[in-house]
C-alpha cells in the first residue's frame, strides 16, 4: 500500500529458510505493488535489513544462525530499524511461543498455514502504518529545522 500514487513500492522482506514458504509468501501478495526480497536465514536478514531498508519485515522464528526471536530483538534494539514492523509467521502456536516472540519485539503474528486473506490484510495494514510513521517523522524533522533556522 502506498500513500500516493506516484510514491516507490514498498518494499517487504520474507525471512524464511524455506524457500517454499517464501515462494508462497510472495505469490500471496503478488497482486500488490510491493518489492519484494527475501533471506534464507537470521544473519541474512539482518544483513538485507542493513542494505535494503525493507518496510516490513515477515520473519519465520524456525531459521539456522539467529532465530527469528534473536533476529526481532537485535533490529528493535537498534535505533535505525527499530521503527521497521515484524510480522512474525510461524509453525510454533503454543502460547509460550507467541508471548516470546511479542516480548522480542514483534508488531503481529500469524500462525502457519497461512491464510492468505488475512496475510494480505495486515501486511496493508502494518504498511499502512509504517508509512504513517515515516510521514511523522519527516514532518517532526522539517519543524525542528525550521524552529532552528528562527524562521516564523
Amino acid at each position: 500500500m502506498n500513500v500516493e500514487q506516484n510514491e516507490a513500492p514498498s518494499r517487504v522482506l520474507i525471512a524464511d529458510d524455506h524457500i517454499q514458504n517464501c515462494e508462497l509468501i510472495e505469490a500471496c501478495l503478488a497482486d500488490e505493488d510491493y518489492e519484494i526480497r527475501m533471506a534464507c536465514d537470521g544473519q541474512e536478514t539482518l544483513d538485507v535489513v542493513a542494505d535494503w531498508k525493507p518496510h516490513l519485515i515477515l520473519l519465520d522464528i524456525m531459521m539456522p544462525r539467529l532465530s527469528g526471536y534473536e533476529v526481532c530483538e537485535k533490529l528493535k534494539q537498534d535505533d535505525t530499524t527499530k521503527s521497521i514492523p515484524i510480522l512474525m509467521i510461524t509453525a510454533l502456536n503454543e502460547m509460550g511461543d507467541i508471548e516470546k516472540a511479542v516480548v522480542a519485539g514483534c508488531d503481529d503474528f500469524l500462525s502457519k498455514p497461512v491464510n492468505q486473506l488475512e496475510l494480505r490484510t495486515r501486511v496493508k495494514s502494518l504498511l499502512r502504518v509504517s508509512h504513517l510513521a515515516s510521514e511523522r517523522d519527516r514532518l517532526l524533522a522539517y519543524l525542528e529545522e525550521v524552529e532552528a533556522s528562527g524562521q516564523p
